[in-house]
């Protein structure tokens, strides 16, 4: 019984000097990773602060690339809605492609200026 409860005691002892071990290790790592964190926060705002074009042009073409993407996808809906529109009013037909030529080039002006927008940010 004495020895069931030396071992006890000394599995105990051990528990507790590794669990300290541990901690001091968490916290050391946690300081290197914020550590890291910081040095990396840093040098990203010197990269953007420094007219860093990698991240201007990345910004910009994903401006430009998204108002394209979104103006094709939008004048796509005017003509297959304007073609629906025709097939089940076809004496409407005039009236129906020239809202839909107007609108189109009212999306399209809004696309022009996205892309416009974009690559201003890679320039300036």
């Amino acid at each position: 019984m004495k020895n069931i409860l030396m071992t006890a005691l000394a599995l105990l002892g051990i528990a507790l000097v590794a669990d300290a071990a541990m901690a001091a290790d968490a916290a050391h790592a946690a300081d290197a990773a914020t550590e890291a964190a910081d040095a990396a926060h840093e040098a990203a705002l010197e990269l953007i602060k420094g007219g860093g074009v990698g991240l201007k042009g990345i910004g910009g073409g994903l401006a430009a690339g998204l108002g394209a993407v979104g103006a094709g996808i939008g004048i796509g809906q005017i003509g297959g809605g304007a073609v629906q529109a025709i097939a089940r009013q076809p004496e409407m037909a005039g009236t129906i492609g020239t809202n839909m030529i107007i609108t189109a080039a009212l999306v399209e002006g809004v696309a022009l200026f996205a892309v416009v927008v974009g690559l201003l940010a890679i320039l300036g």
